[in-house]
């Protein structure tokens, strides 16, 4: 529209000048065309009075020299994004009747029925493009926050399910266990509550590195992706993350961690922050459902990508069956899955029921 309002601008000026050498109009449309083009590309911050000037010398411009009647559309379509709706039909139906009377004045009164319905016409299918197009721009942006906030939903409750919901039922267990033992076993009765409120203070600090930008408490103050597996394969070992719901102990299974190749260093926020959410989720789908007595976390870096697998010796189960939500419990592998599909990744699972498990998430690295 700048371009064509410009060279419109430019055409009318000419055929004045041909039609109409050097007289004494002639210095009058050379000012007011050139005061027209910098006023065009003046910047305003008030955006309704630049627009009622532009407006006021172009009729000026256009009751001198009627050849520059035809720069209304571009000012078409500048009236319809500057004012509301109402006012902009307002405002286009005012330039229309300008042009109508300026092409009239160039045919010497004849009547000519182009003169009355061509700029209507032009006025219509301009008012309509535009109007067309907008309602097409809105619709796509409605779509794509709506998307954005499934997407963002998606990703929250991923997030608390990794985190809040499994320390919230690791405090169920062992605070259950507690109750169960107090009468009898004071001293376990007594870890069981020191462990829960190990779990709870761990817990409160996730909430509320949810509440600044959703990282992971492991991860706070640019903690190594190699430490932040480390620390939680140790916490699962010692038990500071799980609670027994069968028995009266609330002590956790054996966790190796252990790091192949050359570490990348700085590992992607978003890499570092998933492959640690998806040990946890992964861990606590051990805890919960694969009644394994040992597990192992393997992070390996590869030329092109980080791969991290997750391996334990329980009851396994068939992939195939397990692949989605059941019951509305939980999210487990398909968490797993769409956080690795976000960053490009693939997830792979080896089990069978009674050989185990291994979960291998293969990310690629960006190389320089």
């Amino acid at each position: 529209m700048h371009a064509a309002f410009f060279a419109l601008l430019g055409a009318s000026l000419v055929r004045f000048l041909l039609r109409h050498p050097w007289a004494e109009l002639g210095p009058w449309v050379v000012g007011l065309s050139a005061a027209l083009a910098v006023l065009y590309v003046l910047p305003s911050p008030r955006r309704l009075a630049w627009l009622g000037t532009v407006v006021a010398v172009w009729v000026v411009l256009v009751v001198l020299a009627p050849s520059f009647a035809w720069c209304a559309v571009p000012l078409f379509y500048t009236g319809l994004r500057t004012l509301p709706p109402r006012a902009a039909l307002a405002l286009v139906v005012l330039l229309t009747a300008f042009v109508v009377a300026a092409q009239l004045r160039l045919s010497d009164g004849a009547l000519d029925p182009n003169v009355l319905v061509a700029p209507p016409a032009v006025a219509a299918i301009a008012t309509a493009v535009f109007l067309h197009t907008r309602r097409q721009a809105d619709r796509l942006a409605a779509t794509e926050r709506r998307e954005g906030t499934l997407a963002e939903r998606q990703r929250l409750s991923m997030e608390i399910h990794d985190t809040l919901a499994q320390g919230l039922s690791s405090l169920r267990m062992l605070l259950q266990a507690a109750d169960r033992t107090w009468d009898g076993d004071p001293a376990t009765a007594r870890r069981h509550v020191r462990t829960a409120a190990a779990i709870a203070e761990r817990d409160l600090a996730e909430a509320r590195r949810f509440v600044h930008d959703l990282a992971p408490a492991d991860l706070a103050g640019g903690v190594a992706l190699e430490d932040a597996l480390a620390a939680l394969a140790a916490r699962e070992s010692t038990g500071e993350s799980v609670g027994d719901s069968g028995g009266d102990s609330a002590g956790g299974f054996p966790v190796a961690f252990r790091v192949d190749g050359t570490p990348v260093a700085p590992l992607p926020d978003r890499v570092r922050s998933a492959l640690l959410r998806i040990a946890q989720g992964a861990l606590a789908n051990v805890r919960e459902h694969a009644g394994a007595t040992s597990a192992a976390l393997t992070l390996t870096y590869l030329d092109d990508q980080v791969v991290l697998d997750i391996a334990d010796d329980g009851r396994g189960f068939d992939p195939a069956r397990h692949a989605a939500p059941r019951g509305g419990r939980g999210h487990g592998l398909p968490a797993i899955r769409a956080r690795a599909e976000q960053l490009g990744g693939t997830l792979t699972i080896e089990s069978a029921p009674g050989e185990g498990t291994v979960l291998s998430v293969s990310i690629p690295l960006e190389r320089s």
